[in-house]
């Protein structure tokens, strides 16, 4: 798509300093960025290259203003100024056009306008796909599920029986919704399954990552609120509730029936313990291990740095002794505490 600085200040909102006619055609970084590109500053230390750019425009703030030597779109938060420059100017195509003549349809399965369905996908009975849903190559949507208007999912995706996907939801490849919770019963030494019998409710604007599993519920839902974004290849459990506007990112792992509450954010590698609930608005860094429910807002570590391999081992030498060494701590105030009376 290619739009002029107006239309592009008019859709973000923007303040134009420049030549309103320009027409742009590409977002760039801002160092790299040519004639025809429209760049942003988000961090200041990048604030140099405002004088040295070759792109056409720039998204800033008004303070940095005066230091940008080219077309300037003012706003309020130019990140945010470039996610929407983003979505206006994506070139992504969709996952399937049409209805592909190799796609396997239930006769009963219900589908709304302008639905798009790629080769190889299965739709099974009981489904319903409402207006405009995108379903592309190879993909499986299991018997009752039903997609929510303009949601769509890539390639080789599969959904479940009894999985409800709210509307404008994007499910990338690979993921899986709906499969069986980790529920099993054991019977001296065997393994008794637990048929899960639960299904899996996501809200609306929710996007799963690439390779992400989500389990469907033993009894009830597991259930994903509105506006959850969640990266690549994690796994969430039956019973998990994700509350609305949180993030998680990458290879993170959620036991059964985890309660996360409202707008919290995840670091990547983290893992949380069966059973517990996090409340709103908790910020958790990468690679922590959450064993006990969170009840206070703020920000949570646990993870290790990295550190050489020679101060490493001598980490974990002493962490070794630490049993031996509280107990003498305790012997020696016992000790002083004798002698202070």
């Amino acid at each position: 798509m290619v739009v002029t600085l107006g239309q592009l200040a008019a859709h973000l909102g923007a303040e134009l300093h420049g030549d309103a006619e320009v027409v742009i055609s590409r977002i760039a970084n801002l160092e790299t960025a040519q004639s025809g590109e429209v760049s942003f500053l988000s961090d200041s230390k990048y604030r140099a290259f405002l004088g040295t750019t070759q792109a056409s425009a720039v998204l800033i703030k008004a303070e940095a203003l005066a230091d940008c030597r080219t077309n300037a779109l003012v706003v309020a938060d130019p990140y945010v100024g470039f996610a929407r420059t983003a979505q206006l100017l994506d070139s992504t195509p969709q996952p399937a056009t049409g209805i592909h003549a190799t796609a396997v349809i239930a006769e009963d399965a219900v589908l709304g306008s302008d639905v798009a369905i790629g080769a190889n996908s299965v739709i099974e009975s009981g489904v319903v796909l409402e207006d405009g849903v995108v379903i592309g190559p190879g993909c499986f949507v299991g018997k009752n599920s039903r997609m929510g208007k303009r949601s769509r999912l890539w390639a080789n995706v599969t959904l479940y029986h009894n999985v409800r996907l709210g509307e404008d939801c994007l499910i990338q490849s690979g993921a899986v919704i709906g499969s069986d919770g980790f529920g099993y019963a054991n019977q001296r030494g065997e393994w008794i399954k637990i048929p899960q019998l639960g299904g899996v409710v996501i809200g609306n604007r929710v996007e799963i990552g690439a390779s992400t599993t989500i389990d469907r519920g033993a009894i009830d839902d597991t259930r994903i609120a509105d506006n959850v974004i969640i990266d690549n290849q994690c796994q969430i459990a039956h019973n998990v509730e994700i509350g609305y506007g949180t993030a998680i990112a990458g290879a993170t792992v959620m036991a059964g029936s985890t309660k996360i509450g409202k707008y919290c954010i995840i670091g990547g590698a983290s893992v949380f313990n069966g059973h517990i609930e996090i409340c709103d608005q908790v910020t958790i860094t990468g690679m922590a291990m959450v064993m006990r429910s969170i009840t206070e807002p703020g920000l949570y570590s646990s993870g290790i740095p990295a550190q050489s391999n020679k101060e490493w081992r001598k980490v974990a030498a002493r962490v070794m002794h630490i049993d031996d060494m509280h107990k003498r701590l305790a012997k020696l105030e016992r000790l002083l505490q004798e002698r202070e009376q």
